[in-house]
């Protein structure tokens, strides 16, 4: 009953985004994925999820957008990124790498930090794009436990 409750407040987090991110270690997870801005990214690694998603930050209402510390702008892209372990999606400690490639070839690291709401531990970041784009994001994950999981997906952003 906790994962559902937690995987309802994750879907609605990410309605609220769009309407107004001891023992030996498992092997590193890779996953690619496509789709539009809305969809979510996942990749599994033993008993670690990690879930990506992106959306422009003019879709954020602003309240969402000042509890993330983001500024709204036509020309940028929040990602959001979970890592949780286990079937009680407890969060998990990690540090993100991500970049974000245009259409052109163009490589944008993108600035990681923690946003901690209460027990919930997520990281965000903006890059600036020039929509419309298409943009694919490359992650690697490296957990506090020393696991590693890598996550590609590209999603297609329009002006709004």
């Amino acid at each position: 009953m906790k994962t559902f409750a937690r995987a309802a407040s994750f879907s609605l987090c990410m309605l609220a985004l769009v309407a107004c991110a001891p023992s030996a270690s498992p092997p590193a997870s890779t996953v690619s994925s496509s789709g539009d801005a809305s969809q979510e990214a996942v990749a599994r690694a033993g008993d670690v999820t990690v879930r990506a998603s992106a959306v422009p930050t003019l879709s954020l209402s602003p309240e969402i957008a000042t509890r993330y510390g983001i500024e709204r702008n036509e020309d940028s892209v929040l990602l959001l990124v979970m890592v949780r372990r286990g079937t009680e999606e407890s969060a998990v400690g990690a540090r993100i790498q991500a970049t974000a490639t245009d259409l052109r070839g163009r490589p944008r690291p993108i600035e990681m930090r923690e946003l901690r709401m209460g027990e919930l531990l997520d990281y965000v970041g903006v890059v600036e794009a020039d929509l419309p784009d298409t943009l694919r994001f490359d992650l690697q994950v490296t957990r506090n436990d020393g696991g590693t999981s890598n996550l590609q997906f590209t999603r297609d952003f329009r002006p709004q």
